[in-house]
């Protein structure tokens, strides 16, 4: 599975230029039994199967290994679960900064509970929603936090620039044909003046906010600039609200 994030696109090309590397294991291959089987029934009865701990103690132990040969002495052990935090970007940017991490995928009805207790240091879920296993939420962490690895990107400036890198939505984008159908790119950004523009795409990203997305504004102390850039969209619009 993990072929799709790790042979395309960003990932791959930090892959290719050690920007980082990546390591994964199948619990599978530290079964002892012939039909090597990672889950069974759980106690106290009830549906579905729940991952057993000595398989999955083991594939920790060798992904711990695998780290310290990479010179990570104490690697974050992070499970994906919809029971743990929500991720944001703060938690990505955060998440970036560590020399390792080892995502630890859970399947079926989850994991036995001593495995959580004995071992994760971090919780985390990409949402309120429930999907097979932890690989696909994984391969999204990857994808995002190599976006944070200096020379990953080919302009450091589109990660800066991102959705939330700054607490905000993005501001809206255009690029050829200048007239699509009678939609016309803004007048402003075909003007060449680059603080009009500025302007412009910081007042964008405020107002996206403000009408996607108002809790992210909720407590933000907003500088005079953004104040002013809002109160303006907010009058040319006829809307009174909190900022």
């Amino acid at each position: 599975m993990f072929a799709a994030v790790s042979q395309n696109g960003i990932v791959a090309r930090a892959l290719a230029n050690n920007l980082f590397q990546l390591d994964t294991l199948n619990p599978r291959d530290f079964t002892t039994d012939n039909y090597r089987r990672i889950d069974d029934k759980t106690f106290g009865g009830g549906p579905g199967m729940v991952m057993k701990i000595v398989p999955l103690e083991l594939t920790l132990a060798q992904a711990k290994l695998n780290q310290a040969q990479h010179g990570v002495k104490q690697p974050l052990v992070v499970y994906l679960s919809p029971q743990g935090k929500r991720v944001d970007q703060a938690l990505i940017n955060q998440l970036a900064l560590d020399q390792g991490v080892i995502f630890v995928c859970g399947r079926y009805e989850g994991i036995d509970e001593r495995f959580i207790q004995r071992n994760v240091d971090l919780e985390i879920s990409l949402g309120d929603f429930v999907v097979s296993g932890g690989e696909l939420p994984a391969m999204l962490l990857i994808d995002a936090i190599v976006r944070q690895i200096p020379g990953a990107m080919n302009s450091q400036e589109s990660v800066t620039n991102d959705s939330f890198m700054d607490g905000l939505l993005d501001c809206p984008h255009y690029t050829v044909p200048r007239d699509y159908c009678g939609a016309e790119v803004p007048e402003v950004l075909c003007s060449g003046n680059h603080e009009q523009i500025r302007k412009w795409r910081l007042q964008q990203s405020l107002w996206r906010t403000y009408q996607r997305r108002p809790e992210l504004l909720d407590g933000r102390q907003l500088t005079k600039e953004q104040s002013r850039l809002l109160d303006e969209m907010l009058s040319r619009n006829k809307i009174i609200g909190k900022k």
